[in-house]
């Protein structure tokens, strides 16, 4: 086993090298210390250094293993890091070998001083690795070199120089020293009680019981003089801001009075009020001195509140979020958690930021899994966030535009959408368009783009471009443009050819969504070319450029509409006339738009999380019926809207859910028709999700009469953000459905008395709480009640301290209160002795449920037996309680010395005449020499009346005297000894042995084994055993044989030889066997014991 490290040397005996190196080895142990971790060689545990020495430690560290530089700290106690004393008493070196890529550290300590003792450590880390070793250093003083010449002792004093006869006469005579002097009591004072009879013996104190007594008394603390009738409380609390006032009240009115703070007088001020009214002294703050009182004042700081709620957030996939709160106080502590699925949630992901009072919570970039309820608390207030995450809208940056080309030339669609990475098909006319040599289709970044060369008649038609994966489509039309040359000039009559195919829901109506472009291409043939006129209702429209314009080509009118409005709406007419003829078309052209927002938004009802909204359909739709609602919600104070529903709700009415109670919520309405979603409605005035309050719990019957009956109840279980107003009591006859309000007002107690009930009928009652929110369920007796009043008979509940001897002292103040029970009242009388009480010695009051026997200054005459009577018509019940009142007791009578031997005496006494009503329990003897006359205690509490006083001193002549003592303490005056006793002389002689040194060396030997151990997993435990021993041996704890160390799971005292192990919270892998091993310089000894860690079962908790 290891030995204790041995103590470094001082400078002047060793050659100054790292401690490490300079001890040797104990016995089949190794030269350093067992090493673990980074560490290659660690400075030794146990040093012990001399004052004035210098002393180096070293500590090796293998950087192979290592990415970066290791960073050593030299550190004292827990905290205290002695890099930062370097200097001339810390010096710290650092060298590095590129061979075997070792670091050497070490730190010297120039001149050692007693200071420096304690426990040291020292700590590496790099990077993700950390390792420390820990160490004491023990400083003791430096030897003395110069040792003194014992024979210049015993030289003559009247001797030369050259004259050498030495004189051993100074051997015979006892050497004087010098001492100090010592205040003996001063030192008992500050002693252990253990270490009295030491100092006693030392200092020649015989009388111990005097020294006793003595010293007890001078340990009690003088009472100050009662100045004060009510003094001040200990402490006060009080709210910042807020005022206090401090009261006390003294003995005499006229008294002056001084009020200090910190020790200094106070001066009246407007911060210092000080007031005297009577005997009461009031000040708003702090203390008083002379006789004085004093207190402390305790500044409760306000608690932080959130003046700043959290806002409900509706992002999509990729956007940041950042939820803020706002408290009162800079520097406040607040805790946020997030919550999903009522699991707390700790992802590094979120990062947490203060700005003043501002605390936010950021998520740089939201995913689905965000979603959840986030939360903020302070030591005042609470607040929550909802997050909502929905995946990211495909947005188009650049629709399909339409084309008109001719023969043989290339139509080129193209469109760019928000996402590079979503894929897409073409379609003609709803048939997907498949690639060719002729058509081509590509997608390059966010552009996507339909080729079609050498275009050809039947490629004309509506093509569609659908993105993957979303409800999108983009349209544009292909008109394709035929050039025909006649070479015949002939006639023909106009023609109109309408395309009936695209917008044209009929022949004569085309649907146009407001804000669109519309573009009609109309083909004309005729011979020679026709003109066209264009016409709304009866007015021509002959403007080629505008909003509204007409376009003209060969064989082609175009009648174009940019950014289509409601008023465009109306029939249209074309008319293309020539010499061969003329023709007409009438179109209608509708024009639709997203419908009004809706109406009067207002919240109907609200519960506990929840709350119910109702609005108007929008007055115009927009031209297409009106297919749902969007709603979103937000709190009062927030700009921040959220969502409340995803796909079109139809109703008009909606319950919003998922909501805070207490928190005031606005909400807004969005129509939806085929156009679009239109604009959001007036928010709705501002509402507050609150419920009403569980029902009453505990309803019970207090108490019945012939027409009332007592109610009591507890408050609701869960009352909410509303609050309590009040309760309303209400009562039915059995059988009967119509409930009557016992209360005209609602009753805020936990009580009532329903009054004015018929004798006799079964009753049913109910009681409901109120808030603002409404009436709560009822809490209901689970049967009805018969009102008439129950006759009980008289009981006396006597406390048990009035069951036996009830006993007080001479002037105490006697109250004793004794309850009963009876319907209806009874009547309690008292008796003492058989006779009633006097009035003018005993008050007596009595109410409902008790009786009070009341004595405001106890004299012996009140002593005697009382007996209670509690009386209902013939029906009665007694209980006697016996009262003593007792004081304390005369002296002692007959006191006289009877005998008188050697170095004792004999005491005898009589009782005294007056035991004080008491039974009188013992005496207490005291002794004094004639000379001196001061008093020393012999017995205390002596049971007989006769006693031996030993010890006495030979020629001294001693006098006694003697108290009598009962449970009220000693008597005031003691008896005197008639007689005194002398000591006399004799001729003895002291003959002392002579002294013999005793050897407490001994090797370690365990007096008490170590004992096996069955424990529950779980609870501590403790092993103990005792070990004797000189030099005080080096105590080694082991499990399995491998030395613990110092495992903080492990905790080991030494207190006088017994030695515990305590073993915080064992576990199963705790047992095994534990053994105890005591070394010192003359050997060592061991035990050993088992420990079984067993799991608890269902018996063991119980």
């Amino acid at each position: 086993m290891p030995e204790p490290v041995p103590a470094a040397k001082p400078e002047g005996e060793a050659p100054e090298e790292p401690v490490g190196e300079e001890l040797p080895p104990a016995d089949g142990e190794p030269g350093s210390t067992e090493l673990t971790g980074l560490f290659v060689e660690k400075p030794p545990e146990n040093v012990v250094a001399f004052t004035g020495s210098d002393i180096t430690f070293v500590a090796k560290v293998d950087s192979s293993t290592l990415t970066r530089k290791p960073a050593m700290k030299w550190l004292k106690g827990k905290w205290m890091d002695l890099g930062s004393k370097a200097g001339k008493h810390f010096q710290f070196k650092e060298t590095y070998d590129r061979n075997t890529k070792i670091y050497t550290y070490e730190m010297k300590i120039i001149k050692v001083v007693p200071g420096d003792a304690g426990g040291y450590r020292c700590e590496v880390t790099a990077k993700d690795k950390c390792d420390s070793s820990t160490f004491e250093i023990s400083v003791e003083a430096a030897q003395q070199e110069e040792k003194e010449d014992i024979l210049s002792a015993f030289k003559r004093a009247d001797a030369g120089e050259d004259e050498g006869d030495l004189d051993f006469s100074a051997l015979l005579k006892k050497p004087e020293k010098e001492e100090p002097d010592i205040d003996v009591w001063e030192l008992l004072k500050n002693a252990h009680p253990s270490e009295y009879e030491k100092i006693a013996f030392k200092y020649g104190i015989t009388d111990l019981r005097g020294m006793l007594k003595r010293l007890k008394k001078m340990k009690v603390e003088p009472k100050h003089s009662e100045a004060f009738l009510k003094k001040l409380e200990s402490c006060y609390s009080v709210e910042k801001g807020k005022k206090i006032v401090l009261r006390c009240e003294v003995v005499d009115p006229d008294v002056q009075v001084k009020w200090l703070k910190n020790g200094q007088e106070i001066k009246p001020s407007a911060k210092y009020v000080m007031e005297a009214n009577g005997n009461v002294r009031t000040l708003t703050i702090n203390k008083t001195t002379l006789d004085k009182c004093f207190t402390e004042v305790f500044v409760k700081e306000p608690p932080v509140t959130i003046t700043k709620l959290m806002d409900d957030y509706h992002v999509v996939v990729g956007e940041r979020v950042e939820f803020e709160i706002e408290v009162s106080e800079e520097g406040a502590h607040v805790i946020m958690e997030i919550l999903k699925d009522d699991v707390r949630s700790h992802d590094m992901k979120y990062r947490f930021k203060k700005d003043g009072k501002k605390h936010m919570l950021i998520i740089q970039e939201a995913t689905l899994d965000d979603i959840g309820m986030y939360h903020a608390w302070t030591n005042g207030g609470h607040t929550k966030g909802e997050l909502e995450v929905e995946e990211k809208q495909l947005e188009v940056l650049q629709d399909i535009a339409d084309l008109t080309v001719k023969a043989t030339d290339q139509a080129v669609f193209k469109c760019e959408v928000s996402d590079d990475k979503v894929t897409g098909k073409w379609f003609k006319d709803g048939v997907e368009v498949l690639p060719s040599d002729r058509i081509k289709m590509t997608h390059v970044g966010r552009f996507h783009r339909l080729i079609i060369d050498n275009v050809k008649p039947e490629d004309a038609g509506d093509y569609t471009f659908i993105p993957d994966g979303y409800a999108l489509s983009l349209s544009a039309k292909l008109n394709f443009l035929e050039i025909k040359i006649d070479y015949v000039p002939r006639q023909e009559p106009p023609k109109i050819h309408l395309d009936t195919t695209g917008n044209m829901v009929s022949q004569n109506t085309i649907i146009v969504v407001a804000g669109n472009k519309l573009r009609l291409d109309v083909e004309i043939t005729g011979e020679p070319a026709p003109t066209v006129v264009w016409s709304k209702g009866d007015k021509p429209i002959t403007e080629t450029e505008g909003r509204i314009r007409v376009e003209s080509r060969k064989d082609l009118s175009s009648f174009v509409i940019e950014g289509a409005e409601r008023d465009d709406e109306g029939n249209y007419t074309i008319c293309v006339t020539n010499p061969a003829g003329e023709d007409k078309a009438v179109l209608f052209i509708k024009i639709v738009d997203v419908p009004d927002p809706p109406e009067h938004v207002k919240c109907t009802s609200v519960g506990e999380d929840c709350a119910t909204i109702v609005w108007e359909a929008p007055k115009f739709d927009g031209g297409a019926p009106v297919k749902g609602y969007l709603m979103e919600r937000k709190k009062k104070g927030s700009s921040r809207w959220t969502k409340l529903n995803f796909d079109v709700y139809p109703s008009t009415t909606y319950e919003a859910k998922r909501m805070i109670e207490g928190i005031l919520y606005e909400m807004r309405v969005f129509a939806v028709n085929s156009i679009g979603m239109s604009q959001p409605s007036l928010n709705s005035k501002p509402f507050m999700p609150i419920a009403p309050t569980s029902e009453p719990t505990r309803l019970t019957v207090h108490d019945v009469t012939d027409s009332t009956c007592s109610l009591k109840w507890l408050a609701p279980e869960r009352i909410g953000a509303g609050g309590l107003d009040g309760y309303v009591i209400e009562y039915c006859k059995e059988g009967a459905t119509e409930w009557v309000v016992a209360n005209q007002e609602l009753c805020e107690r936990q009580g009532f008395v329903v009054r004015g009930l018929p004798v006799g009928e079964k009753i049913n009652f109910r009681v409901v709480a109120v808030n603002v929110a409404g009436r709560s369920p009822p809490a209901l007796l689970s049967q009805p009640v018969t009102i008439r009043e129950i006759v009980e008979h008289p009981k006396i509940r006597l406390p048990r301290e009035l069951r036996t001897k009830y006993i007080r002292r001479v002037g105490e103040k006697i109250n004793l209160v004794v309850p009963f029970q009876g319907k209806p009242r009874p009547v309690a009388s008292w008796y003492k002795d058989g006779q009633p009480i006097d009035p003018k010695m005993v008050n007596v009051r009595n109410s409902n449920v008790d009786t009070i026997l009341f004595i405001r200054s106890a004299e012996r005459e009140h002593s005697g037996k009382y007996e209670l009577v509690l009386q209902i018509e013939n029906l009665e019940d007694r209980a006697t309680i016996e009262i003593r009142v007792v004081e304390k007791p005369g002296p002692p009578v007959n006191v006289r010395v009877t005998d008188v031997w050697g170095f004792n005496a004999a005491l005898e006494w009589e009782p005294p005449k007056d035991d004080g009503n008491c039974e009188v329990t013992g005496y207490t003897i005291q002794k004094a020499d004639m000379k001196t006359k001061e008093w020393f205690t012999v017995y205390e509490h002596n049971r007989r009346t006769n006693c031996t006083a030993s010890d006495l001193i030979m020629g001294n002549e001693y006098m006694f005297r003697v108290y009598s003592e009962n449970l009220c303490g000693l008597s005031e005056e003691p008896r005197l000894s008639k007689n005194t006793a002398v000591i006399a002389k004799t001729g003895l002689e002291l003959k002392a042995n002579p002294y013999k040194e005793k050897d407490m060396n001994c090797m370690p030997k365990f007096t008490q084994p170590l004992v096996d151990r069955s424990v529950v997993a779980g609870y501590s435990t403790a092993i103990s055993c005792s070990v004797r021993g000189f030099p005080k041996p080096k105590i080694i704890w082991m499990k399995n044989r491998m030395i613990i160390g110092e495992d903080p799971k492990y905790l080991m005292q030494n207190n006088q030889g017994v030695l515990t192990l305590n073993i915080r919270k064992p576990s199963t892998f705790d047992g095994g066997k534990y053994s105890c091993m005591a070394v010192n310089e003359l050997g060592q000894d061991e035990v050993e014991c088992k420990l079984d860690v067993r799991v608890a079962t269902d018996l063991d908790k119980k």
